[in-house]
């Protein structure tokens, strides 16, 4: 049977007209911001607090958009006698958001914990040169990075929770070790109440 006549152009017009009378769905950015996943990879947050200028971050980054530069400071001996030591102070931390490709990987490499995922995303500007954010703007956006999710009720505990608790019992156990009995004198009750026994030399 031949396709009636501008069949096809009914249907569309139908569709058209049951879509225009649903409520819209579409949420008017920026007058409404979106609810973004809590995994979202808007830009990275650093926690200056724990960078120790290993470089891990940017010799693993494929992109080279990581720039740091630091110096080193004499720390002197906590006790007398002892010896100074040197530490590593951070004195630049930037990122080239123009360049970087949102792997991740400088985050999962980190060993000290200092870069996080924020969803934050508005840091668009004019000029492609005003993409590298220095060390001030990546400890702001640190503050927008949201809290790690609950573990699941039936997960194992984590293993530096596990050896503190493990760590803990066995200090409990040698305390009670290292506190022996006292030994019951003669005519003192004991802590049962009873009274204590008697010894060998002080029976008559």
């Amino acid at each position: 049977m031949a396709p009636v006549p501008g069949s096809g152009l009914a249907k569309g017009l139908a569709v058209t007209l049951r879509t225009m009378t649903k409520k819209t769905v579409t949420e008017q950015y920026p007058d409404t911001q979106p609810e973004l996943p809590p995994r979202t990879r808007g830009v990275i947050g650093l926690f200056e607090e724990n960078c120790t200028v290993c470089m891990l971050c940017a010799r693993e980054c494929p992109d080279w958009c990581i720039y740091i530069d630091s110096h080193k400071e004499t720390v002197p001996a906590a006790t007398p006698g002892g010896r100074d030591r040197s530490r590593n102070v951070l004195d630049r931390f930037a990122i080239d958001f123009a360049l970087c490709m949102y792997c991740g990987i400088c985050i999962e490499v980190c060993p000290f914990d200092a870069l996080f995922w924020s969803p934050e995303f508005e840091y668009a500007e004019t000029d492609i040169r005003d993409l590298t954010h220095e060390r001030d703007k990546l400890r702001e956006w640190m503050w927008t990075v949201p809290a790690p999710p609950a573990l699941d009720p039936g997960a194992e505990d984590p293993k530096e929770l596990a050896a503190a608790r493990k760590a803990a019992d066995k200090l409990a156990a040698q305390q009670q070790t290292d506190r022996p009995g006292q030994p019951d004198r003669p005519g003192q009750a004991d802590q049962s109440g009873q009274p204590g026994r008697l010894g060998q030399e002080d029976r008559p």
